[in-house]
């Protein structure tokens, strides 16, 4: 028989591991993430890795039941934590069992679990939970917009509130399993790929996935009649999309600029490198608003962007930011710039593909139609503030500083910097030095001071964004050399041919926000 000796010491560290922590080593997670812009947005204490949302939606009385199931991980000791949702809630359960939940705020769901919560633990959120989004308003506004046959969640920075419970901010990524039962005859769109769809008792399901890290806001919903073309890639991936069978007048060009999407992300590749997420597509639901939105491998684009026929310009944009602020996403919303600035200097390459203007002659209209004067130059992009969030001077100035980077650094490095970085934050978060810093890595350059220069000096820069360095127009086809010379040295400045589409992409300012101007393609 062998009997076991426990010396003093570890009996004593035996014991201390028995020991669980006490109430006081217990605390509430915080209300919000830390953005420097919403600080209730998003949650502090725990991380999701996963959402599963089993809905039900009536598109006669806008009435949506939800119950999602939240995989998360505790990043502290948690007493109570967080949810956002604006929807009356029912019943919440964790790790099984039921839950305490008040609310607060306009829209924080305070849980309190059976027993706390340890760090680093996996936990198991259910949330059951109904209402009309449509009669949901948070800070003033709704980011859901009823349609004559459904009702739509798109909107930027926030939309999910209005239909499911989530840690609402970029910084919290998740994959997606969204099932939704409509009546038959109705359809429900949403992220990723259609895993299957049934019929049961007057009742449509659709099972969609989203198998790649997808920020909240980037999740979307669209209930209604549509017309759905599918198709594959060259690669394989779905393609999927929807347009209400009511868009009138719009209908023909809607089609007929986001049934370019397979192209378009083709193209892309060719600039940004492998397409990162399961499917691609886009929607267009009957809306009256007038932007468009990146959503996660199916964006959303309101009829009006077609008003004015076909637009491939706009579909570009959005396909943009499927690296640009999907997979790459910011770490904090003053770091929009790394979103915007770069689909809309996406734009302005697709122009220089087309031959419809280069983008140098582009970079060369904006600088010489902004007059000093104008408030323009004193919006910072690098960190325009909330209420200029989506303010033209993020996009076109934000673009102005790209065009300025791949002047002084020659197309060789900045070509290669618009590829790797979506690698190197592939499905993270990153700012503006973050990108700062990269692009010096690859070049070798200091570029501290340009970047200061367009993105953070509140006036117009001395001078424009230049012509191609040697070495850049070295390697620069004849057109591109000839359209070198710089906007200040010319008496007028001429319009590119492409310049009438792209600013159809932001002549309408969404406002419903109040204080926040939000850009019409998003």
């Amino acid at each position: 028989m062998h009997r076991r000796i426990i010396v003093p010491s570890a009996l004593a560290a035996s014991l201390l591991l028995a020991i669980p922590a006490s109430a006081a080593d217990f605390v509430p997670g915080a209300p919000g993430i830390g953005d420097s812009y919403y600080p209730t947005s998003g949650n502090g204490g725990y991380d999701v890795s996963h959402y599963d949302l089993r809905l039900k939606y009536q598109p006669a009385t806008d009435l949506l039941e939800g119950t999602a199931t939240i995989v998360a991980t505790t990043k502290q000791n948690l007493s109570r934590f967080n949810l956002d949702i604006g929807l009356a809630v029912s019943e919440v359960r964790v790790n099984g069992r039921l839950a305490k939940f008040a609310t607060s705020g306009a829209h924080e769901l305070e849980v309190t679990p059976a027993t706390p919560l340890e760090k680093n633990k996996a936990v198991s959120i259910v949330v059951r939970y109904a209402g009309k989004p449509s009669e949901v308003k948070i800070d003033g506004w709704t980011a859901w917009a009823r349609t004559p046959d459904g009702g739509v969640a798109a909107q930027e920075p926030d939309s999910a509130a209005w239909w499911f419970p989530s840690n609402d901010h970029p910084l919290d990524k998740a994959t997606f399993d969204v099932s939704v039962s409509v009546p038959d005859g109705t359809q429900a769109i949403s992220n990723g790929v259609l895993q299957s769809q049934s019929s049961r008792l007057g009742w449509t399901r659709f099972n969609w996935r989203s198998n790649k890290p997808q920020a909240t806001y980037l999740a979307t919903l669209a209930v209604g009649k549509f017309d759905i073309t599918t198709d594959r890639t060259a690669n394989g991936l779905p393609v999927i999309n929807a347009y209400s069978k009511d868009l009138g007048d719009n209908a023909g060009a809607a089609r007929a600029s986001v049934e370019r999407t397979t192209e378009v992300a083709e193209w892309l590749e060719s600039v940004f490198g492998p397409y990162p997420f399961n499917s691609l597509g886009g929607y267009v639901p009957n809306v009256t608003s007038g932007f468009a939105l990146e959503t996660q491998t199916r964006p959303f684009y309101s009829p009006r962007q077609f008003a004015n026929g076909a637009n491939a310009s706009v579909v570009v944009h959005e396909l943009a930011h499927q690296w640009y602020g999907d997979s790459v996403s910011v770490r904090d919303w003053k770091d929009i710039w790394v979103n915007e600035g770069f689909a809309r200097y996406s734009q302005w390459l697709w122009s220089e593909k087309e031959g419809e203007g280069t983008a140098q002659e582009l970079a060369d209209y904006v600088y010489a139609t902004r007059s000093a004067d104008d408030p323009f130059w004193t919006v910072k992009p690098g960190d325009p503030g909330a209420e200029n969030q989506f303010h033209i001077a993020v996009y076109d100035r934000g673009a102005l500083a790209l065009q300025a980077l791949r002047n002084e650094i020659g197309d060789e490095d900045f070509f290669a910097i618009l590829k790797g970085w979506p690698q190197r934050f592939a499905y993270g978060n990153a700012r503006v030095a973050d990108f700062v810093r990269y692009a010096e890595q690859v070049s070798g350059k200091p570029l501290a001071g340009l970047f200061d220069t367009w993105l953070y000096e509140p006036s117009k820069p001395a001078a424009s964004t230049a012509a191609p360095a040697a070495s850049t127009a070295a390697q620069a086809g004849p057109a591109a050399r000839a359209a070198a010379p710089r906007a200040a040295e010319r008496s007028k400045p001429v319009q590119p041919k492409s310049w009438k589409k792209i600013a159809a992409t932001n002549t309408v300012h969404e406002t419903d926000r109040p204080g926040a101007h939000r850009h019409d393609a998003h």
